[in-house]
C-alpha cells in the first residue's frame, strides 16, 4: 500500500476517534406522556408539642380559632376561656400525589408555618385532609415534623441556620381517594414535549415509526406526537409505552443566549452565530487614596496636633483594541475571542446584547 495512502487513512481514522458524538436522548427524557401526571394537595392543619416556639395566640387569631373548633370536636368547650400557650402552630400542609397512587400507599409531606411561629422543631401535625384543586379530599396526613433548620438566640445575640420554620414528614401521608384514569383502554397516546419544538416532535414521530414498521406516529403541533396503538399491541399501552420510552433521538435546541444580570451567569447555545463584527471593550478605574499626616508640636512646647489631610486621585483608562469576531464562528470559537479579550462575565453581558443590537448575531437573548 502507498505510504501516502496509509497516512490518509491513519488520519480518517484519527478523525473519526475525536469526532464528537451526536449527543442523543430518550424519548422518556423528552416527552411526558398525556395523563400520567402528578397531582398537587393542599390543606390546613395544627402543629403541636412545640416548646414555646409556636404562634402567638394574641397575634395570630386564626390559630386560636383553630384550637378552639379542635377542643370542641373533641367534646372541651373553652369559649370564652383565655388562652395562653406557644406550643401550637397553624401550618400549611402541601404534597404531590404521584400518579396511580392507590389507596392506602404512604406520600411525602411538607409543613410550612402560616403565622409568627419561629420554630416547628419537635412539633406533631395533627390529621389533616389534604384536597386536590376540585376540592376532594385525597390524601390524610399526620406526624412527627423533621426540622433541618435551627435557631438560638440569647439577650443580645441569636443564630439561625437553614429555615426552622418549615419541615418535612416522611410518608406523611396516607391516600385516601384514587384517581380514575383507565391508560390501558386507550387506543391512542399523546406526548407532550417538555420543551415544543417542529423539528424534534418530526423526529420523535419518525423514531417510532421506524421502530414499528408503520405510520402510527404523527406530530400534532411542536408539542403533542400523536401514536396509535398498533395491531401487534392489542390493549397493551404498557408495552408499547415501555419501549417507546427508550427509543434515543437527537433533540434540536434553538439558538439562544440566557444571562442573569444578578449573578452574572451566561448560558450560550451550541447554535449560535454571529456575523462579522468589531468588538472593543474598555475599562475606566478611578482611584481615591486618603493619607493624612499628623503634625505633632515638639515637647513641652505650646503647639498642638494637626491632622493634614492628603488625597490622591488616580485615573487608570484600560483601552482594548478592536477584535474581528468573524462570521459564521461557532460556539466554541465566539468564546474563545470574547476570552481573549479578558472580558468577563458581568462585561460580557453589555457585549452581547449590542451585538444583538447591531443585528449580528443569530438568536434569541432572553434576561432571567
Amino acid at each position: 500500500m502507498p505510504r501516502t495512502l496509509t497516512a490518509a487513512l491513519a488520519a480518517a481514522c484519527m478523525l473519526a476517534l475525536v469526532a464528537p458524538a451526536a449527543a442523543t436522548s430518550r424519548i422518556k427524557d423528552l416527552a411526558n406522556f398525556e395523563g400520567v401526571r402528578q397531582n398537587q394537595l393542599i390543606g390546613y392543619g395544627l402543629v403541636v408539642g412545640l416548646n414555646g416556639t409556636g404562634d402567638t395566640l394574641n397575634n395570630i387569631p386564626f390559630t386560636k380559632q383553630s384550637i378552639q373548633a379542635m377542643l370542641e370536636r373533641m367534646g372541651v368547650n373553652i369559649r370564652g376561656v383565655q388562652i395562653r400557650t406557644g406550643n401550637v402552630a397553624a401550618v400549611m400542609v402541601t404534597a404531590n400525589l404521584p400518579p396511580f397512587s392507590t389507596q392506602g400507599t404512604r406520600i411525602d409531606v411538607t409543613v410550612s408555618s402560616l403565622g409568627d411561629a419561629k420554630s416547628l422543631r419537635g412539633g406533631t401535625l395533627l390529621v389533616t385532609p389534604l384536597l386536590g384543586a376540585d376540592g376532594n379530599v385525597y390524601a390524610v396526613g399526620q406526624g412527627a415534623v423533621a426540622v433541618a433548620g435551627f435557631e438560638a438566640q440569647g439577650q443580645a445575640a441569636r443564630v439561625t441556620r437553614g429555615v426552622p420554620t418549615v419541615g418535612r414528614i416522611s410518608n406523611g401521608a396516607i391516600v385516601e381517594r384514587e384517581i380514575e384514569f383507565a391508560l390501558n383502554r386507550l387506543n391512542q397516546v399523546r406526548l407532550a414535549l417538555r420543551n415544543s419544538d417542529f423539528t424534534t416532535a418530526k423526529r420523535i414521530a419518525a423514531a417510532v415509526n421506524d421502530y414499528l414498521g408503520g405510520p402510527v406516529a404523527e406530530p400534532l403541533d411542536p408539542a403533542t406526537v400523536q401514536v396509535t396503538l398498533p395491531d401487534k399491541y392489542p390493549s397493551n399501552v404498557i408495552a408499547l409505552l415501555t419501549e417507546i420510552e427508550q427509543l434515543q433521538i437527537d433533540p434540536d435546541l434553538p439558538a439562544k443566549v440566557l444571562f442573569d444580570e444578578a449573578s452574572g451567569v451566561i448560558v450560550i447555545g451550541r447554535d449560535v452565530r454571529v456575523s462579522t463584527v468589531a468588538v472593543a471593550q474598555g475599562n475606566l478605574t478611578i482611584t481615591v487614596a486618603e493619607t493624612p499626616q499628623v503634625s505633632q508640636p515638639a515637647p513641652f512646647s505650646r503647639g498642638r496636633t494637626v491632622v493634614t489631610p492628603r488625597t490622591r486621585v488616580g485615573v487608570q483608562e484600560d483601552g482594548r483594541k478592536l477584535a474581528v469576531v468573524w462570521e459564521g464562528v461557532s460556539l466554541q470559537q465566539l468564546v474563545d475571542g470574547l476570552n481573549a479579550l479578558g472580558i468577563g462575565p458581568l462585561d460580557m453581558i453589555p457585549i452581547l446584547q449590542a451585538i444583538k443590537a447591531a443585528g449580528a448575531i443569530q438568536a434569541d437573548i432572553e434576561v432571567m
